[in-house]
């Protein structure tokens, strides 16, 4: 599995994790971390990683009016968590880090949503990170 997937996919756990507990970032971190001390874990990982955490974490507000405005007929409180997340997660790569190609960060979370919440997910998540994309890209 390639570095930065794998740095998606511990992220993805991460914000979960914070969705479902209100722990802050630092603390989210740190106990996932603890809790992976036996893997052999590459630094660029984690640091990928934490990247992504503490930048869905630090735009959470602005990203989730964006994601509000494109989710058509759906609250963002009534989204399944696991698609919330990869949505928020693809969001602040689109918007944020213009150094990931957006046809990269919106393919990662197609997969993710399809190995971690099912194929119609997948259609979902496409559907608002390409709205999102096309407005970024007028």
């Amino acid at each position: 599995m390639r570095r930065r997937t794998r740095a998606r996919e511990f992220a993805l756990q991460i914000l979960y994790q914070m969705d479902i507990t209100h722990d802050a970032c630092g603390i989210s971190l740190n106990a996932f971390w603890q809790t992976h001390n036996e893997e052999k874990i590459e630094a660029n990982i984690k640091d990928f990683t934490a990247e992504l955490v503490k930048g869905v974490s630090e735009n959470l507000e602005a990203m989730d009016k964006k994601i509000a405005q494109y989710a058509t007929n759906w609250e963002l409180k009534r989204m399944a968590v696991v698609d919330r997340n990869i949505i928020r997660m693809s969001c602040y790569e689109l918007l944020f880090r213009g150094d990931i190609p957006p046809k990269v960060s919106i393919n990662e979370a197609v997969d993710l949503a399809k190995k971690y919440s099912g194929l119609e997910a997948g259609k979902f998540v496409n559907a608002i990170l390409d709205k999102i994309k096309q407005e970024k890209d007028k």
